[in-house]
């Protein structure tokens, strides 16, 4: 065990407390996630801007959180599918999908289950789709700049789903009623 601290604006490093603070006011609460991250202001600084930036990707909410499910899910983080699934939920991504994101089976909309597929690929196989796998991708009506934009998401994610692991971070309330159990027998 790690013992991280999950740092508010009072044990903060300096750095890391303009970050914690904008947070705080646009999600109302502080999420623990940021708190562990603040031990590090760099991870912190860096999770937050490629999250804004994955924000300006050329794909819809659903198709984002499509993304970001599927990593958490595979990476087997517990704190990030129940964060995800609220906001998915607040982003107005459709149950069915959620649902299926959370219980690894296929998304009834043949693109978007593509999308799916291809985040797992590129997960799976540590960013060597097959040629199989890319010429689907494309085949399902996504781009060159999609597979990118995939690739983007799995870097963001895996700066989150590693940090929850070796910090174990709590739960935060607002994320509890969206607890998922899937991670242990889910995680490669």
């Amino acid at each position: 065990m790690t013992n991280f601290v999950t740092h508010d604006l009072d044990t903060a490093p300096e750095a890391a407390k303009p970050i914690l603070k904008r947070a705080l006011n646009d999600y109302g609460f502080l999420p623990n996630l940021y708190g562990a991250m603040a031990e590090a202001p760099a991870i912190l600084e860096g999770y937050t801007t490629l999250s804004a930036i994955f924000g300006k990707a050329k794909l819809s909410e659903t198709e984002r959180q499509i993304i970001l499910m599927t990593n958490n899910r595979m990476n087997g983080c517990a704190y990030c599918m129940a964060a995800h699934t609220t906001l998915s939920q607040m982003g107005g991504v459709a149950k069915d999908v959620v649902e299926a994101l959370r219980n690894d089976t296929p998304i009834a909309n043949p693109k978007l289950e593509a999308l799916r597929q291809f985040a797992i690929a590129i997960n799976e196989s540590r960013g060597w789709p097959s040629n199989t796998q890319t010429q689907a991708f494309l085949e399902a009506g996504y781009t060159r700049q999609t597979m990118l934009e995939v690739i983007l998401g799995t870097a963001l994610k895996t700066m989150s789903n590693y940090t929850n692991h070796i910090a174990e971070t709590e739960l935060d309330k607002a994320f509890t009623p969206n607890v998922w159990t899937g991670h242990a027998k889910d995680a490669a």
